[in-house]
């Protein structure tokens, strides 16, 4: 692998370092919240962008939303993922990955049943491995690329009923992390986001203005995040600006990180 160009005096062109023009990027999880702002992130920087969802429709909304390709898929399935590197390799040679799969099944511990253990994982870590695999084996192939995986503070702090989502988010990072240090040497980098409160469409319908203002009185910055705010860090992990940002996890926040306020 060759780096950066050795002239420490050299002057690049960080507009150019910034942008994702003629790179296709699959959007696992695209059909709305930070997917779809992340799809639409991408696309205004020039990336070519196919926009994968469990819901057909929404990935075709998203798609004609940001001039992209829609893709229904399963992706907690091998044979899905593969099919969606296929499909995504229609607009071209696929650089650049983005997985916002994920739902939180909260409730205490003694409750959980065997059954929402192997879900929660399913949806929050077992898509990641397959994808991890899938393109991350395509991208070592054919020169290198990116992956950015939406992970969460729920992986390394804790709010009530959160302890199985929890146990499931620290395994997505820790499991993007290493992949990281694996296949950086083969030109692959693999990233976690990290979010903390976010007014993702789900949260917004359930919390009130009010419940809003009390979740933003325990952030730094004085409000919760909104999905543009993940999408833009998204994008910063894809582009060649991030280059040497490898196995980490970066967390979003608000600087809230230490406790989780809850409205309720």
């Amino acid at each position: 692998m060759t780096g950066p160009d050795p002239d420490v005096e050299a002057v690049p062109d960080y507009a150019a370092k910034a942008r994702l023009d003629g790179r296709v990027v699959a959007v696992l999880g695209a059909g709305a919240g930070m997917g779809r702002q992340s799809a639409h992130a991408l696309a205004q920087l020039g990336a070519r962008v196919a926009c994968v969802d469990r819901e057909g429709e929404l990935a075709a909304k998203v798609a004609a939303e940001v001039g992209g390709t829609a893709v229904e898929a399963d992706v907690t399935r091998r044979a899905e993922v593969e099919r969606v590197l296929r499909e995504a390799s229609r607009l071209g040679p696929v650089t650049g990955l983005v997985d916002i799969v994920g739902v939180a099944l909260l409730g205490p511990l003694f409750d959980a049943d065997d059954e929402r253990w192997d879900r929660q994982f399913d949806l929050v870590v077992r898509h990641a491995f397959l994808a991890l695999q899938v393109f991350g084996r395509s991208f070592a192939a054919t020169g290198g690329g990116s992956m950015v995986f939406v992970g969460s503070i729920s992986g390394h702090t804790h709010a009530g009923g959160e302890t199985v989502y929890g146990a499931a988010k620290a395994a997505l990072h820790r499991l993007v992390e290493s992949a990281g240090r694996e296949l950086g040497p083969r030109g692959v980098r693999a990233n976690v986001v990290a979010p903390g409160f976010t007014r993702t469409p789900r949260l917004d319908a359930m919390l009130s203005e009010q419940q809003w203002r009390q979740v933003g009185a325990g952030i730094p910055r004085g409000f919760a995040g909104v999905p543009a705010e993940i999408a833009s860090v998204v994008a910063f992990l894809l582009a060649e600006s991030s280059s040497y940002v490898n196995g980490q996890v970066l967390t979003v926040d608000g600087g809230m990180s230490g406790s989780i306020p809850v409205p309720f």
